[in-house]
């Protein structure tokens, strides 16, 4: 009876990180073998009746309480993350989409893929867990379109309690058409807003649109265009270095007539010593400032899943050329790039000189370790 419980909870836990999987184990044998009533509900001394040692214990109280995995949920809100990738096929023929490469200064031949991930900590590393990988669509392939359906797509399963964030290669605008409530995007240095009322008339012609803002100074030809006063200033010390934050407050797109029906949203300036462009950050969500740029932060970790693809599983260079395979392979690829940074994360790191655990310090299995493995699972 004892050995068929056991066969059973390892089959329900054997997905499970390795570790967290073992100590859940020990958390499931405690409840399932009645340890909890003669404790009266006490889990220490139930697990301690089990025979567990007492590292064993805390072992399991982490992994119920909490696990290996550990979402980032700044005021509530769980980052999921959104981004394109390419594949370049400059020799492809007929190739089906095509995307801009800043070394040629021009769009070239590519296979492009979204991708939208969610964001957590792993073992204190940032990564993201891929949701979705969206090909582009066979009859529009361009990568206007591909963005909608990602945005179409994400904004059906965007739950009440998770926020979106993008990078300057979407607009407002994209995310209003997809009716995406809750995002953090960040903007081009020369965007330009309005207030959503209008300005006081005094004579002429009565305005249209509301007062013009721009977050930002932008030099046009010899002239400088001053920035906009902000609504609200903010600043902190961080490691030695201060933050200084500027906020602008319910505005709208340009060339939207004030109403109260309109979409707001507000932007931030972030001033960072560490970069030298200010980050531009907006959102429709009332967030503190802190909050938003710790939510921004958290889309760095969607672009690891394409490095791990290319360059450490070394599919950057692909030379097939069926139509459905030219799709699958850098899917495949996306998906094996995700496990690796999920290993590097929950392995110990490689001594190598380096503390960080990466993908590409994960350990290279022959093909006889990996038949050994597979025996064990």
């Amino acid at each position: 009876m004892t050995n068929h419980t056991i066969a059973v909870l390892r089959r329900l836990l054997e997905s499970l990180p390795i570790g967290t999987n073992l100590a859940l184990l020990h958390f499931m044998w405690m409840m399932v073998s009645g340890a909890l009533l003669p404790n009266r509900g006490a889990i220490f001394p139930a697990l301690k009746a089990t025979g567990l040692s007492d590292a064993a214990i805390r072992r399991a109280w982490t992994a119920f309480r909490k696990g290996v995995w550990q979402e980032q949920r700044p005021e509530g809100y769980l980052p999921v993350t959104a981004d394109v990738t390419a594949f370049w096929r400059p020799a492809l023929k007929k190739c089906p989409s095509k995307h801009y490469h800043p070394a040629a200064g021009r769009a070239l031949p590519a296979v492009i893929f979204g991708i939208c991930e969610e964001v957590g900590e792993l073992n204190g590393q940032r990564i993201a867990l891929p949701r979705a990988f969206e090909r582009v669509h066979p009859k529009d392939t361009s990568e206007k379109r591909l963005w909608e359906d990602i945005l179409k797509n994400a904004e059906k399963k965007l739950g009440g309690d998770e926020i979106l964030v993008v990078d300057a290669g979407v607009k407002i605008a994209a995310l209003q058409k997809a009716k995406i409530k809750r995002y953090v995007i960040r903007l081009a240095t020369t965007f330009t807003a309005r207030r959503n009322f209008l300005p006081e008339h005094r004579r002429g012609r009565k305005p249209k649109y509301g007062t013009l803002v721009r977050p930002l100074p932008r030099k046009h030809k010899d002239k400088t265009l001053p920035a906009t006063s902000s609504d609200e200033t903010y600043s902190w010390v961080e490691c030695g270095r201060e933050i200084r934050v500027e906020v602008w407050r319910d505005l709208v797109l340009n060339k939207t007539t004030p109403n109260q029906e309109n979409e707001i949203f507000d932007v931030y300036a972030f001033y960072d010593p560490d970069f030298k462009q200010p980050w531009l950050l907006a959102t429709p969500v009332k967030l503190r400032v802190e909050s938003v740029r710790a939510i921004y932060q958290d889309r760095w970790p969607v672009e690891q899943i394409p490095l791990s693809a290319k360059q450490m599983v070394g599919a950057h260079r692909q030379f097939v050329h069926n139509p459905e395979s030219i799709q699958r392979l850098p899917e495949l690829a996306l998906l094996a790039g995700s496990i690796l940074s999920f290993l590097a994360a929950s392995f110990p790191p490689t001594p190598t000189g380096f503390s960080r655990r990466t993908s590409g310090r994960c350990g290279i299995a022959t093909p006889s370790e990996l038949l050994d493995a597979s025996g064990d699972c």
